[in-house]
Protein backbone atom coordinates (compact mmCIF):
# COMPACT_ATOMS: atom_id res chain seq x y z
CA UNK A 1 0.00 0.00 0.00
CA UNK A 2 1.10 3.57 -0.73
CA UNK A 3 1.96 5.81 2.21
CA UNK A 4 0.88 8.83 0.19
CA UNK A 5 -2.57 10.38 0.33
CA UNK A 6 -2.48 10.80 -3.46
CA UNK A 7 -0.38 8.87 -5.96
CA UNK A 8 -0.56 9.18 -9.76
CA UNK A 9 1.81 6.94 -11.69
CA UNK A 10 2.18 7.40 -15.46
CA UNK A 11 -1.45 8.58 -15.55
CA UNK A 12 -2.76 9.35 -19.04
CA UNK A 13 -6.24 10.53 -20.02
CA UNK A 14 -7.58 10.56 -23.55
CA UNK A 15 -11.03 11.69 -24.67
CA UNK A 16 -12.93 11.00 -27.88
CA UNK A 17 -12.50 13.89 -30.32
CA UNK A 18 -15.64 15.27 -31.95
CA UNK A 19 -13.83 15.25 -35.29
CA UNK A 20 -12.97 11.58 -34.81
CA UNK A 21 -10.03 9.91 -33.13
CA UNK A 22 -8.93 10.87 -29.62
CA UNK A 23 -7.54 13.86 -27.76
CA UNK A 24 -4.91 13.37 -25.03
CA UNK A 25 -5.42 15.78 -22.13
CA UNK A 26 -2.61 14.58 -19.83
CA UNK A 27 0.20 12.10 -20.49
CA UNK A 28 2.35 10.03 -18.14
CA UNK A 29 1.70 12.20 -15.08
CA UNK A 30 3.52 10.92 -12.00
CA UNK A 31 2.91 12.81 -8.77
CA UNK A 32 2.69 11.89 -5.10
CA UNK A 33 1.21 14.07 -2.36
CA UNK A 34 1.67 13.24 1.30
CA UNK A 35 -0.95 13.66 4.01
CA UNK A 36 -0.82 17.23 5.32
CA UNK A 37 1.01 18.50 2.23
CA UNK A 38 -0.18 21.48 0.16
CA UNK A 39 0.71 21.15 -3.54
CA UNK A 40 -0.20 23.75 -6.16
CA UNK A 41 -0.31 23.06 -9.90
CA UNK A 42 0.41 25.65 -12.58
CA UNK A 43 0.58 25.34 -16.34
CA UNK A 44 -0.50 27.01 -19.58
CA UNK A 45 -4.20 27.58 -20.19
CA UNK A 46 -5.93 24.43 -21.42
CA UNK A 47 -2.99 22.11 -20.75
CA UNK A 48 -4.96 19.59 -18.65
CA UNK A 49 -4.49 20.72 -15.05
CA UNK A 50 -8.17 20.24 -14.18
CA UNK A 51 -8.15 16.78 -15.79
CA UNK A 52 -5.54 15.73 -13.23
CA UNK A 53 -7.99 16.67 -10.45
CA UNK A 54 -10.76 14.75 -12.22
CA UNK A 55 -8.69 11.57 -12.12
CA UNK A 56 -7.92 11.95 -8.41
CA UNK A 57 -11.58 12.67 -7.60
CA UNK A 58 -12.83 9.69 -9.59
CA UNK A 59 -14.97 11.90 -11.82
CA UNK A 60 -12.95 10.54 -14.76
CA UNK A 61 -11.07 7.21 -14.97
CA UNK A 62 -7.47 7.16 -16.15
CA UNK A 63 -7.03 5.73 -19.66
CA UNK A 64 -3.59 4.38 -18.78
CA UNK A 65 -1.48 4.32 -15.62
CA UNK A 66 -2.73 4.26 -12.04
CA UNK A 67 -4.31 6.65 -9.54
CA UNK A 68 -4.53 5.95 -5.81
CA UNK A 69 -6.11 7.84 -2.93
CA UNK A 70 -5.15 6.82 0.60
CA UNK A 71 -3.47 3.68 -0.72
CA UNK A 72 -6.47 2.35 -2.68
CA UNK A 73 -6.97 2.44 -6.47
CA UNK A 74 -9.51 5.08 -7.51
CA UNK A 75 -12.63 3.32 -8.76
CA UNK A 76 -15.45 5.82 -8.58
CA UNK A 77 -15.42 8.74 -6.13
CA UNK A 78 -13.21 7.86 -3.13
CA UNK A 79 -14.27 8.42 0.46
CA UNK A 80 -12.67 11.40 2.15
CA UNK A 81 -12.29 13.62 -0.94
CA UNK A 82 -13.51 17.23 -0.92
CA UNK A 83 -13.67 19.26 -4.15
CA UNK A 84 -13.93 23.04 -4.60
CA UNK A 85 -14.70 24.01 -8.18
CA UNK A 86 -14.11 27.25 -10.08
CA UNK A 87 -17.82 28.05 -9.87
CA UNK A 88 -19.71 28.01 -6.59
CA UNK A 89 -21.43 24.71 -5.83
CA UNK A 90 -23.82 26.36 -3.36
CA UNK A 91 -27.53 25.73 -3.96
CA UNK A 92 -29.35 29.03 -4.63
CA UNK A 93 -32.64 27.89 -3.05
CA UNK A 94 -31.02 26.94 0.27
CA UNK A 95 -29.83 29.18 3.09
CA UNK A 96 -26.20 29.46 4.15
CA UNK A 97 -26.91 27.12 7.07
CA UNK A 98 -28.59 24.49 4.89
CA UNK A 99 -25.84 24.71 2.25
CA UNK A 100 -23.10 24.12 4.80
CA UNK A 101 -24.99 21.31 6.55
CA UNK A 102 -26.01 19.47 3.38
CA UNK A 103 -22.92 17.24 3.13
CA UNK A 104 -23.44 15.92 6.66
CA UNK A 105 -27.15 15.36 6.01
CA UNK A 106 -26.30 13.31 2.89
CA UNK A 107 -24.04 11.20 5.10
CA UNK A 108 -26.97 10.41 7.37
CA UNK A 109 -26.30 12.81 10.23
CA UNK A 110 -29.39 14.10 12.05
CA UNK A 111 -30.59 17.63 11.34
CA UNK A 112 -29.86 19.05 14.80
CA UNK A 113 -26.30 17.69 14.92
CA UNK A 114 -25.59 18.67 11.30
CA UNK A 115 -26.87 22.20 11.91
CA UNK A 116 -24.81 22.56 15.08
CA UNK A 117 -21.64 21.61 13.22
CA UNK A 118 -22.64 23.84 10.31
CA UNK A 119 -22.99 26.82 12.66
CA UNK A 120 -19.52 26.12 13.99
CA UNK A 121 -18.06 26.09 10.48
CA UNK A 122 -20.00 29.20 9.48
CA UNK A 123 -18.36 30.90 12.45
CA UNK A 124 -14.92 29.58 11.44
CA UNK A 125 -15.20 31.14 7.98
CA UNK A 126 -16.37 34.44 9.42
CA UNK A 127 -20.05 34.35 8.42
CA UNK A 128 -21.81 34.29 11.81
CA UNK A 129 -25.07 36.19 11.50
CA UNK A 130 -25.56 35.16 7.86
CA UNK A 131 -26.98 31.67 8.53
CA UNK A 132 -30.43 32.55 7.17
CA UNK A 133 -29.24 34.42 4.07
CA UNK A 134 -29.50 33.00 0.56
CA UNK A 135 -26.56 32.93 -1.88
CA UNK A 136 -27.94 35.79 -4.00
CA UNK A 137 -27.77 38.00 -0.89
CA UNK A 138 -24.02 37.41 -0.50
CA UNK A 139 -20.92 38.89 -2.16
CA UNK A 140 -18.63 36.71 -4.25
CA UNK A 141 -16.15 36.40 -1.40
CA UNK A 142 -18.89 35.42 1.05
CA UNK A 143 -20.16 32.73 -1.32
CA UNK A 144 -16.62 31.35 -1.49
CA UNK A 145 -16.59 31.22 2.32
CA UNK A 146 -19.82 29.22 2.22
CA UNK A 147 -18.32 26.85 -0.37
CA UNK A 148 -15.21 26.43 1.76
CA UNK A 149 -17.22 25.61 4.87
CA UNK A 150 -19.40 23.26 2.80
CA UNK A 151 -16.27 21.40 1.64
CA UNK A 152 -14.29 21.36 4.90
CA UNK A 153 -17.14 20.43 7.26
CA UNK A 154 -16.85 16.79 6.15
CA UNK A 155 -13.17 16.85 7.23
CA UNK A 156 -11.78 15.51 3.95
CA UNK A 157 -8.40 13.77 3.99
CA UNK A 158 -7.87 14.93 0.38
CA UNK A 159 -8.86 18.42 -0.74
CA UNK A 160 -8.97 19.22 -4.47
CA UNK A 161 -9.31 22.87 -5.49
CA UNK A 162 -9.73 24.02 -9.08
CA UNK A 163 -9.01 27.77 -9.24
CA UNK A 164 -11.53 28.41 -6.45
CA UNK A 165 -10.54 32.07 -6.00
CA UNK A 166 -9.95 32.95 -9.66
CA UNK A 167 -13.05 35.14 -10.05
CA UNK A 168 -12.39 37.25 -6.94
CA UNK A 169 -10.75 40.68 -6.83
CA UNK A 170 -7.13 40.77 -5.64
CA UNK A 171 -7.86 41.97 -2.09
CA UNK A 172 -10.63 39.42 -1.49
CA UNK A 173 -8.49 36.67 -3.00
CA UNK A 174 -5.65 37.37 -0.55
CA UNK A 175 -8.10 37.28 2.36
CA UNK A 176 -9.45 33.93 1.15
CA UNK A 177 -5.94 32.54 0.71
CA UNK A 178 -5.09 33.43 4.32
CA UNK A 179 -8.43 31.99 5.44
CA UNK A 180 -7.76 28.73 3.62
CA UNK A 181 -4.27 28.38 5.08
CA UNK A 182 -5.65 28.95 8.58
CA UNK A 183 -8.43 26.36 8.17
CA UNK A 184 -6.15 23.79 6.51
CA UNK A 185 -3.30 24.13 9.03
CA UNK A 186 -3.24 21.16 11.36
CA UNK A 187 -6.05 19.36 9.51
CA UNK A 188 -3.72 16.73 8.04
CA UNK A 189 -5.46 17.05 4.66
CA UNK A 190 -3.49 16.61 1.44
CA UNK A 191 -4.30 19.51 -0.90
CA UNK A 192 -3.93 19.79 -4.68
CA UNK A 193 -4.74 23.36 -5.75
CA UNK A 194 -4.85 24.33 -9.45
CA UNK A 195 -4.25 27.99 -10.25
CA UNK A 196 -3.10 30.36 -13.01
CA UNK A 197 -1.76 32.83 -10.42
CA UNK A 198 1.93 32.24 -9.64
CA UNK A 199 1.80 34.45 -6.54
CA UNK A 200 -1.08 32.35 -5.21
CA UNK A 201 0.70 29.12 -6.16
CA UNK A 202 3.87 29.99 -4.24
CA UNK A 203 2.19 31.65 -1.25
CA UNK A 204 0.04 28.60 -0.47
CA UNK A 205 2.27 25.67 -1.35
CA UNK A 206 4.83 23.29 0.07
CA UNK A 207 5.63 22.40 -3.56
CA UNK A 208 4.68 23.99 -6.89
CA UNK A 209 4.16 21.54 -9.78
CA UNK A 210 4.78 23.03 -13.25
CA UNK A 211 2.95 21.28 -16.08
CA UNK A 212 3.98 21.31 -19.74
CA UNK A 213 1.91 22.56 -22.65
CA UNK A 214 -0.82 20.06 -23.47
CA UNK A 215 -0.96 17.14 -23.33
CA UNK A 216 0.26 17.99 -19.84
CA UNK A 217 2.92 16.10 -17.96
CA UNK A 218 5.00 17.16 -14.97
CA UNK A 219 7.88 19.36 -16.12
CA UNK A 220 9.22 20.62 -12.81
CA UNK A 221 8.51 20.50 -9.06
CA UNK A 222 9.70 23.51 -7.08
CA UNK A 223 9.95 23.16 -3.27
CA UNK A 224 8.69 26.20 -1.34
CA UNK A 225 10.69 26.51 1.86
CA UNK A 226 9.00 29.66 3.18
CA UNK A 227 8.13 29.36 6.89
CA UNK A 228 4.60 28.70 8.09
CA UNK A 229 2.26 30.13 9.26
CA UNK A 230 2.17 32.57 6.34
CA UNK A 231 0.43 35.84 5.60
CA UNK A 232 0.15 36.16 1.83
CA UNK A 233 0.43 39.96 1.71
CA UNK A 234 3.61 39.85 3.82
CA UNK A 235 5.59 37.01 2.26
CA UNK A 236 5.03 37.99 -1.37
CA UNK A 237 7.27 41.04 -0.92
CA UNK A 238 10.22 39.09 0.51
CA UNK A 239 13.39 38.37 -1.45
CA UNK A 240 12.97 34.62 -0.94
CA UNK A 241 9.47 34.79 -2.45
CA UNK A 242 10.66 36.81 -5.46
CA UNK A 243 13.45 34.27 -6.09
CA UNK A 244 10.87 31.44 -6.05
CA UNK A 245 8.62 33.41 -8.41
CA UNK A 246 11.49 33.77 -10.89
CA UNK A 247 12.30 30.06 -10.64
CA UNK A 248 8.70 28.99 -11.30
CA UNK A 249 8.19 31.53 -14.10
CA UNK A 250 11.45 30.52 -15.82
CA UNK A 251 10.12 26.95 -15.95
CA UNK A 252 6.61 27.93 -17.01
CA UNK A 253 7.49 30.62 -19.58
CA UNK A 254 8.56 28.20 -22.32
CA UNK A 255 5.35 26.18 -21.97
CA UNK A 256 3.22 29.34 -22.18
CA UNK A 257 5.07 30.38 -25.34
CA UNK A 258 4.51 26.93 -26.90
CA UNK A 259 0.78 27.20 -26.15
CA UNK A 260 0.61 30.73 -27.64
CA UNK A 261 2.45 29.60 -30.78
CA UNK A 262 0.01 26.71 -31.24
CA UNK A 263 -2.89 29.11 -30.88
CA UNK A 264 -1.45 31.50 -33.45
CA UNK A 265 -0.78 28.70 -35.95
CA UNK A 266 -4.30 27.29 -35.59
CA UNK A 267 -5.79 30.73 -36.29
CA UNK A 268 -3.48 31.46 -39.24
Amino acid sequence: MSNHAIALRDATKTFPHRAGGTFTAIRDVTLEVAAGEFVTVVGPTGCGKSTTLSLVSGLEPATHGSVEVNGAPVQGIPDGVGYMFQTDAVLPWKTVLDNVAIGLRYRGQGKAQANARARDWINRVGLSGFEDRYPHQLSGGMRKRVAMAQTLITEPSVLLMDEPFGALDVQTRELMQDELLGLWSGSGAAVVFVTHDLTEAIALADRVVVMTAGPATVKDIVPVDLPRPRKVEEIRLTEAFIDLYRRVWDSLREEVEITRARGASSVA
